[in-house]
């Protein structure tokens, strides 16, 4: 199967144990790799390194076989983009910007790009500076999405997006997966890369940690509970469940946290009065605090220390 990631041995030190090292990383054609971790893990850094925006300590990246630092026009032109900060366009108007990334290119489908501005309700005729944060993101995804590409690749892309279009945005991956191209995404939010990836890589203090499919995702589940009983809180059965951690009760009120499956904790409810359930998904570097603190072999140690 042809490669259209690949690193080797990826470093960008910025001093202090900060930065991205050692990144040996390959992703598939075809495939919607999602690049999780908590803020600062390393994310954007590798994707400025892939598009050659900063230059590597030491080892190289390849995308579909073209070294991005030896040859990063060639690279480009194969790539939609999305920034994990977009450029400061000013008083250009929307359709202005859109003409002026077409032209660098060389190509632009004006019939693309009045649909995806219509998919992602974005007005191109008003002037950049007048737009939302979130207008600014989608004016980002019409620049990615406008040209066919062999690559998307997209940072922290649902940032800012009110939810109906995150759900458009959704649909646009699905289809460019559909199509037989190739998403690399990068998230903080757990529940986003399940909706679209196959493929994950974990990142975590600037070293990719684990590589695993999107069914093998789901161990790391980790989610809030809180319930209200008619009656006495079932405390202890609670506890002595596998996966609950942080149990309290007071006032027929349970608070607790469940990695992995809810099943028997929902069994052991389903024998009480339950007047009220509720579960809050939580961000993915609380996920990562939850499963990295008593895991020591997960741990990350810094650059030239020995774990």
């Amino acid at each position: 199967m042809a490669v259209a990631i690949r690193t080797e041995g990826l470093t960008k030190a910025y001093g202090q144990a900060r930065g991205l090292f050692n990144l040996d990383l390959e992703v598939a054609a075809g495939e919607v790799f999602g690049y999780l971790g908590p803020n600062g893990a390393g994310k954007t850094t590798t994707i400025r390194l892939l598009m050659d925006m900063v230059r590597p300590t030491r080892g190289r990246a390849e995308i579909f076989s073209i070294d991005c630092q030896a040859q990063p026009v060639q690279v480009k032109r194969m790539v939609g983009y999305l920034p994990g900060e977009m450029p400061q366009w000013g008083g250009m108007r929307g359709s202005e910007v859109v003409a002026y990334v077409g032209g660098l290119r060389g190509r632009l489908d004006r019939a693309r790009v009045g649909n995806l501005a219509e998919r992602l309700d974005l007005d191109l005729g008003r002037r950049y500076r007048e737009y939302s944060s979130g207008n600014k993101r989608k004016l980002g995804l019409v620049l990615a999405f406008m040209n066919p590409s062999r690559l998307l690749v997209l940072d922290e892309p649902t940032t800012g997006l009110d939810p109906l279009i995150q759900q458009e945005f959704y649909r646009l991956v699905h289809e460019e997966a559909a199509a037989g191209g190739t998403v690399f995404l990068s998230s903080h939010v757990l529940s986003e890369v399940e909706r679209v990836c196959q493929r994950v890589g974990i990142l975590r203090g600037g070293r990719l940690v684990q590589v695993a499919r999107l069914d093998e995702l789901h161990s790391l589940r980790y989610h809030r509970l809180e319930a209200d009983f008619r009656g006495e809180v079932p405390l202890e059965a609670v506890r002595a469940l596998p996966g609950v951690e942080g149990v309290t009760g007071e006032d027929h009120h349970l608070s607790c946290a469940v990695r992995g499956d809810f099943g028997p904790l929902l069994e052991v409810l389903g024998q009480c009065r339950v007047l009220n359930l509720v579960t809050h998904e939580p961000t993915l570097e609380e996920v990562f605090l939850a499963v990295f603190r008593d895991d020591p072999a997960m741990a990350v140690t810094s650059p030239g220390e020995k774990p």
